[in-house]
């Protein structure tokens, strides 16, 4: 297994993607529900199986990934051969929170009102082990993705 076993209300919400991959895969409907209560292994392999192929279509896809903190924003472009970062840091004392989805006059009212300052920064690397395996750990870190990369390109524009 490459990354990880989906849960069950990951499956749960794949249904017919895993039904589909049985069928693919030789598996009807009731032979599904015979190797589940006599060869829970056969059925854990398939669903390992099914989790890899599910987490390899994700990762192939992704783009851009976020990962908010309440003082800091890390926003990701996730390129074929290297990841770019651009980051936002409160450096300070305020009661912004960047977690917390607010107007913008309203937080740097927040952030006017305190000693903190904003701070942007930005590195760049290439993946390790790979990207997907990358990408991966990085979700499992709290890392989420963004369908457009709004944030990254805004953090970028002020650059």
């Amino acid at each position: 297994m490459k990354y990880r076993r989906l849960r069950q209300d990951e499956l749960e919400q794949l249904e017919q993607e895993f039904i589909h991959f049985l069928v693919a895969n030789g598996v009807p409907g009731p032979d599904w529900e015979k190797i589940k209560t006599t060869d829970a292994d056969k059925a854990e392999d398939l669903i390992a199986l099914f989790s890899d192929i599910i987490f390899d279509k994700t990762l192939e896809q992704i783009q851009y990934l976020e990962f908010k903190s309440p003082k800091d924003i890390k926003t990701f472009h996730c390129q074929a051969d290297k990841i770019i970062l651009n980051g936002l840091k409160i450096d300070g004392e305020t009661t912004l929170d960047l977690t917390i989805t607010q107007d913008p006059q309203e937080m740097m009212r927040q952030l006017a009102s305190s000693p903190a300052k904003l701070r942007l920064y930005t590195a760049q690397k290439e993946y390790h082990p790979n990207r997907k395996q990358e990408l991966f750990n990085m979700m499992e870190s709290g890392a989420l993705i963004s369908r457009d990369g709004a944030l990254f390109k805004t953090l970028e524009g002020l650059k």
